[in-house]
């Protein structure tokens, strides 16, 4: 049951409504694209500048010395904290200011914030601009109802989430700025809808087989041993043997869409010969690398994950003499789940159906986002995913987010908001 108090939050995100779409367009305008790592300074500044009027004490964080970090892509993160009457507990808004490329068949300018229809176009203003909007306006709504709060507020916006995130959340996980001795829950709006929240996701192991051949002449390639061949057989083992074992493993979390409740395999890549873009040169390859997305569940232990590609690895080798590879770990990511029964998931979910009259729906995501770094380098149990937008949008052309999404998601984010951190 929502509170005349309440109520008056969610009547000023009503009154902020038209200024929440200025700020969303005016983010969705900075072509913020990952790769490379564009705009990132001016998004940070459009962030920080708001917070800052706000009243949030607020900071720029630069990775630096992380790799990816340079002078003409510097990976820039801003972070406010508004401080109440007590320090904790301290509500985290977190969200990632990078876009993937916007790609073909857009009918719309993908970074022109255009507004038809009831919803906001461009790449971005779903996943996940509108939820940077939707949880910083919901901020500015408890601030504009003077609702003076017992907890503590903190808002971040972070870089390259859609490369792994670790010159953004991972980083400021690593300086202290995200743990359990200054946060208690953290919020990622990421675009699962207005009536759902996300509880962790799936693990992620991306690795490379590379496959070692001996090189010789094109025309007579009874010589060499074609690397490209041996890699053949490595794809048909994985598809002959381990993928149907994957399809046989199904997780007890929630993942949405049901058919990623199973364990899955793709392959994202392969190179090999020397062909470099052209006609190449007539030799037998020696060399192929083939890079791999293993999603695993819960339920099972990465150590086990990987000793599976190292067996196949390792009775292919003893059937071929001629048969070597190599196998190289590229990035390890653990699963991760919230307890439903937690303050936080407890506190949003009736939020949501005091405001809707629905009961909130629990999901997992398919894939990971930044709760991994939450959870596991800053060591926060309690981390929800939840904000406007509609997920099988994200990363297509003509990527859009509802207007009355943008807004409900605010809604539900203030007064849960005041709800966990309390009232004066």
């Amino acid at each position: 049951m929502i509170t005349p108090l309440e109520q008056r939050i969610v009547e000023q995100v009503r009154v902020l409504r038209d200024d929440m779409i200025g700020f969303l367009r005016a983010l969705i305008q900075i072509p913020s694209v990952n790769p490379p790592g564009d705009g990132y300074p001016d998004c940070a500044r459009l962030v920080g500048d708001r917070l800052r009027a706000l009243g949030f004490e607020t900071r720029y964080v630069t990775a630096a010395g992380h790799p990816d970090h340079s002078e003409e892509h510097p990976r820039v993160n801003v972070v406010g904290r508004l401080s109440g009457r007590s320090p904790m507990p301290t509500l985290h808004f977190n969200g990632h200011t990078d876009v993937v490329p916007p790609g073909e068949h857009w009918t719309v300018d993908p970074f022109g914030g255009e507004v038809k229809d009831g919803r906001i176009y461009g790449r971005g203003a779903c996943d996940m601009k509108g939820g940077i909007a939707a949880a910083l306006f919901a901020a500015a709504a408890v601030r504009e109802a003077g609702v003076s709060l017992r907890g503590s507020l903190e808002f971040s916006a972070t870089v390259d989430e859609e490369t792994g995130g670790f010159a953004g959340m991972d980083y400021l996980a690593r300086e202290g700025l995200i743990s359990p001795e200054r946060t208690s829950y953290v919020i990622i709006p990421e675009p699962f809808g207005p009536g759902r929240i996300c509880l962790g996701h799936r693990g992620v192991y991306w690795f490379r087989v590379d496959t070692i051949g001996r090189t010789a002449h094109g025309s007579m390639p009874f010589l060499g041993v074609s690397a490209i061949n041996k890699m053949e057989r490595f794809l048909s083992r994985v598809s002959s043997d381990l993928a149907p074992a994957l399809r046989a493993r199904k997780t007890e979390m929630p993942v949405d869409p049901p058919e990623a409740r199973r364990a899955t395999i793709n392959v994202n890549g392969i190179t090999g010969g020397q062909t470099d873009g052209s006609v190449g040169s007539p030799c037998v390859a020696d060399r192929c690398s083939a890079i791999f997305d293993r999603r695993f569940l819960i339920e099972e232990s990465f150590d086990d994950v990987k000793k599976e590609i190292e067996t196949l690895i390792a009775h292919l080798t003893a059937e071929d003499r001629d048969f070597k590879a190599e196998l190289t770990d590229l990035m390890v990511v653990r699963p991760v789940e919230t307890d439903p029964d937690a303050e936080l998931v407890g506190t949003a979910s009736r939020t949501i159906e005091d405001l809707t009259g629905v009961p909130a729906e629990h999901v997992a995501s398919p894939g990971t986002y930044d709760h991994k770094h939450v959870h596991n380098t800053g060591r926060v149990k309690q981390c929800i995913a939840y904000g406007p937008g509609l997920l099988h949008l994200a990363h297509q052309p003509d990527e859009y987010c509802e207007i009355e999404h943008l807004v409900r998601s605010c809604e539900v984010m203030a007064v849960t908001a005041a709800r966990l951190l309390g009232v004066n």
